[in-house]
């Protein structure tokens, strides 16, 4: 996208947790200018402000803006949506459906009309269904959004295997397809320790195990927290796709992308590893998956599908 002689700029929609973490991990990590935006007048201002102060003793030189104005966003070279309900104890991703969609399709319709050329990263839940209405609405070429969920999937995974066999997370390697929660598919035989697959490593009942707590982490924090759900994780995740772009790295990454025959999935989007640079989603990778891997795929894809004919939007 040929950023070599300006800063990005990178706009955070939604400034909660989620939104306020990412803001800060970018202009952290030196990535770009942070624009965060919000409905709510003063919050990202407000937060803004406060990053900025934090900047003489962080050692960037990024600039924080906070704003209601989506005038302020204008030629915005990646947008990340964060806004929407999040999740209370007991309720499914699928619960805020109908909700978040409305004000997915209100941000994404903004957003398209002051950055018409940005790269979307879509956090609001459900993902899968979030972001094929941002694309819908934002009118962006399918190269140009991705939603964020298997990262934050990898992580969890990783973080649990890593404990489990006391070794540094830097060599744990960990692969998630399908959708984000319930009906994630994990790829044991492709997560790895320094390239020992962990089958080899950890007993198949404790493997079961770390799956199905990676399958509810979201969940299991909600309840812990009881009135929101996690944003440290996610706000990492997020950062670590933002700077797969800006700084070109071409990352492997697992994200939500929209399919048109890969994995023999077409017209929606779905957990599959890419390869994210500078020109947005640059490459499909598709992995050889054995018949329970790709069953659990073909169910994660009626689901999406399922969801996406009932949105009222």
């Amino acid at each position: 996208m040929g950023k070599e002689n300006r800063r990005w700029k990178i706009t955070v929609v939604g400034s909660g947790h989620v939104g306020a973490s990412t803001a800060q991990l970018c202009a952290y990590k030196n990535l770009g200018d942070v624009v965060l935006i919000d409905i709510i007048e003063g919050v990202p201002q407000g937060k803004a402000l406060d990053l900025n102060e934090s900047a003489p003793i962080e050692g960037f030189d990024m600039r924080l803006t906070g704003t209601n104005d989506y005038a302020d966003t204008k030629d915005s070279d990646i947008v990340v949506i964060t806004a929407g309900l999040p999740r209370k104890p007991g309720m499914s991703r699928e619960d805020l459906r109908d909700v978040n969609a409305n004000i997915v399709k209100d941000v994404a319709e903004k957003v398209g009309a002051h950055s018409p050329n940005c790269f979307m990263i879509v956090v609001s839940n459900p993902v899968d269904t979030m972001t094929w209405v941002a694309m819908k609405y934002a009118k962006l070429a399918k190269n140009r959004i991705v939603g964020m969920a298997g990262v934050l999937d990898a992580a969890r995974f990783r973080h649990f295997i890593a404990a489990e066999l006391g070794v540094s997370h830097d060599d744990v390697h960990a692969m998630v397809l399908g959708l984000h929660g319930e009906d994630m598919v994990p790829l044991p035989t492709h997560t790895s320790v320094s390239g020992v697959p962990i089958t080899e490593l950890i007993s198949a009942e404790k493997i079961k195990a770390m799956v199905e707590r990676t399958r509810d982490g979201g969940a299991e924090i909600v309840k812990y927290l009881k009135t929101g759900s996690a944003y440290y994780a996610p706000g990492s995740s997020i950062t670590q796709m933002v700077q797969s772009i800006v700084r070109d790295e071409k990352r492997v990454l697992p994200c939500p992308v929209f399919l048109e025959g890969e994995y023999g999935i077409n017209g929606i989007f779905m957990g599959v590893p890419c390869v994210l640079g500078s020109s947005g989603v640059e490459k499909i990778i598709e992995l050889k998956l054995g018949a329970e891997e790709k069953a659990l795929m073909n169910k994660s894809a009626e689901g999406v599908k399922k969801s996406v004919a009932q949105l009222k939007v």
